[in-house]
């Protein structure tokens, strides 16, 4: 896969694999983010992103191989990294009876920050209000969309440098979202980075500078063999779509 060169090396994954028993869910994957992009990462349920994703976030320890962030290994200085990057599962769960504009703050509160405090809340009221929630409803109270409102806000809201967004917009309506992708490129233009994990094809067209394709644990390379794997998985989920219908 070509790599950009002359530019900061955020995220270096270097012949990661990962077997869960005797399932290898990744077979020795290899690829680079750098400083400013938004990386494209796409694949068919179990294909692997995820497990990809929290092997970075120092969830998950590799069988062998490595994944760096910042320079630094995934597994050893998961701390150190985390003050960096936003997190953002496309499966949410939430304090039940905290509302949502206190979650929002906790979240915010344990991510390091660089500007200051009015800045940052300026910045949460300004989201709050663009994805339209209303955060004084207790977090039991809301829908799957709106949970996900939550920690796409206090995502953007934060000082980070890295955001790492797994299936980011699950729930969400169209309108919310263009919010989402206006946001990221938002914030692409600020010089943040992105790995963007996505089943929407539109998503990924729209925002990603390169996009590779994981199947079965594997890569597929960037170029037209990846375009020929997106266009398969279109396929796919219109023909998916027909036989429900």
């Amino acid at each position: 896969m070509d790599t950009p060169t002359n530019e900061t090396t955020i995220i270096e994954v270097n012949d990661l694999v990962k077997h869960f028993g005797k399932v290898e869910a990744l077979r020795g994957i290899t690829f680079n983010v750098t400083q400013g992009e938004v990386f494209g990462f796409i694949g068919n349920n179990g294909a692997g992103k995820s497990t990809t994703i929290r092997t970075l976030l120092g969830i998950l320890k590799a069988t062998s191989g490595s994944a760096k962030v910042f320079g630094l290994d995934a597994w050893e200085d998961p701390v150190t990294i985390h003050r960096r990057l936003a997190y953002v599962p496309g499966d949410v769960n939430l304090w039940a009876n905290l509302t949502g504009g206190e979650v929002i703050d906790l979240f915010i509160s344990l991510r390091g920050a660089k500007a200051s405090a009015s800045d940052i809340r300026k910045r949460r009221d300004a989201l709050i209000k663009k994805f339209e929630l209303d955060p004084t409803k207790r977090c039991r109270t809301y829908s799957k969309g709106n949970r996900q409102k939550v920690v796409l806000i206090s995502a953007f809201a934060s000082d980070v440098e890295l955001y790492l967004l797994d299936e980011p917009t699950s729930g969400l309506d169209p309108i919310m979202g263009q919010v989402f992708e206006d946001c990221v490129l938002e914030k692409k233009k600020a010089g943040k980075t992105f790995l963007l994990s996505s089943h929407i094809m539109t998503e990924v067209r729209d925002l990603a500078d390169r996009v590779a394709v994981i199947r079965k644990g594997l890569l597929v390379e960037a170029g037209a063999q990846t375009e020929a794997a997106i266009a398969e998985m279109e396929a796919e989920a219109k023909r998916y779509a027909q036989s429900i219908s």
